[in-house]
């Protein structure tokens, strides 16, 4: 957390003076006399133990960096790399003066302190802003386009974004279609974090959905509202038109059967004082009730004798040219009925949806608590 960054930002302004004593002291003897004493032979076997046990270090702090990250790790790497590069720049200091180039080991140093003073400089700058919360702007456009271009997303904003040691916490407000259901808003939400997730290493994300409703269609906004008022057990048919500049709509809405109509009126009403407190270019919205019947999975029993009654009435119609499944079966007091039949192809959908309509009212007039679904088919 916070402490980790504190000792990253310690090691990495140590790293900082230590190389800016090694370029003082470059230039320094730059300017000094040629030593009189050689290094001789001892001096590049022991460089060389060092370098291995430097190689090593490198070695394990990275690996380490790799699998669990931290600025005080990368400290420690850097300060390992510096006694690397340290040991590199004494032994070559010590081949240059061996062949009389004596400010080679200077110059050498002199490289090495400044790539050092860099490496410092971006670690301090790094814990400082994980120090104060200040996140990279590019990090936060590189979270709202990621979350932007996944499917499902209109918008991205607020991103509330920080870093805390080497992990990086976002809190991300991800705009959807307003008509966009529970489920569907939890997969896209996934998605984002999964696809931020997949960019950001070591990245903390909470998602956060809000609905949209500027382009979605009135009659998807007008559903929405429906479904939402207590009472309503299901919408459809939820159509819109405009007249001399006016917006009206139509909807039929399902309550429990077993309700007298005052309080269906009620639940009407309140749909209505709904639609016209969030949608205000709907000048008057006209609501169908229609009763509710649960048609539970499983029933028990097929009846032979109605589907026998439910043919006789179909075959008064010349326009069903066949005669398909009938399947009735019964549970309780209700009787879930599937037809299938073939209507003349010549006939308009208009005229089918008419002719299905006048049978099913047929049969619910002949048969009590029917539940009818008739399926039409080309001939």
């Amino acid at each position: 957390g916070k402490i980790e960054s504190l000792g990253g930002l310690i090691g990495g302004i140590a790293i900082f003076l230590i190389a800016c004593f090694f370029i003082y002291e470059s230039i320094n003897r730059i300017q000094s006399p040629p030593p009189t004493i050689l290094p001789g032979i001892f001096a590049i076997i022991g460089g060389l133990y060092t370098i291995g046990i430097d190689i090593f270090r490198i070695i394990l702090l990275r690996s380490s960096i790799q699998k669990i990250g931290g600025t005080t790790l990368k400290a420690d790497f850097y300060h390992a790399f510096m006694d690397l590069g340290s040991t590199l720049v004494a032994i070559i200091g010590i081949v240059l003066v061996s062949y009389g180039l004596y400010h080679g080991d200077f110059v050498a140093a002199l490289i090495l302190g400044g790539l050092l003073a860099v490496l410092s400089v971006k670690l301090v700058y790094k814990t400082a802003l994980d120090l104060t919360d200040i996140i990279s702007p590019d990090l936060v456009k590189n979270v709202r386009d990621i979350a932007t271009s996944t499917q499902g997303v209109i918008g991205a904003d607020p991103i509330l974004m920080r870093r805390s040691g080497d992990t990086t916490f976002a809190d991300v407000t991800i705009s959807l279609r307003g008509d966009t259901s529970f489920d569907k808003a939890h997969e896209i939400s996934s998605n984002v974090e999964k696809n931020i997730k997949n960019k950001i290493p070591n990245a903390t994300i909470t998602i956060h959905f809000e609905p949209d409703w500027e382009d979605v269609p009135l009659d998807a906004k007008i559903l929405d509202i429906a479904k939402s008022v207590n009472g309503v057990r299901g919408v459809h048919n939820v159509s819109t038109h405009k007249t001399k500049g006016k917006t009206f709509s139509d909807l039929h809405v399902m309550v429990d059967r077993e309700i007298n109509l005052s309080s269906a009126h009620k639940i009407s009403e309140i749909i209505e004082q709904k639609i016209q407190d969030n949608i205000s270019e709907i000048e008057h919205a006209t609501i169908h009730l229609e009763p509710f019947v649960t048609v539970p999975e499983n029933f028990d029993l097929e009846d032979k004798i109605t589907e026998e009654k439910i043919k006789i009435i179909l075959e008064k119609y010349p326009e069903i040219k066949k005669i398909g499944r009938i399947v009735s079966l019964n549970f309780e007091n209700i009787l879930k009925i599937d037809i299938d039949c073939s209507f003349d192809k010549e006939l308009s959908i208009e005229k089918v949806h008419d002719l299905t309509s006048e049978i099913e009212h047929i049969i619910r007039e002949e048969i009590k608590n029917a539940v009818i679904t008739i399926h039409p088919e080309p001939n």
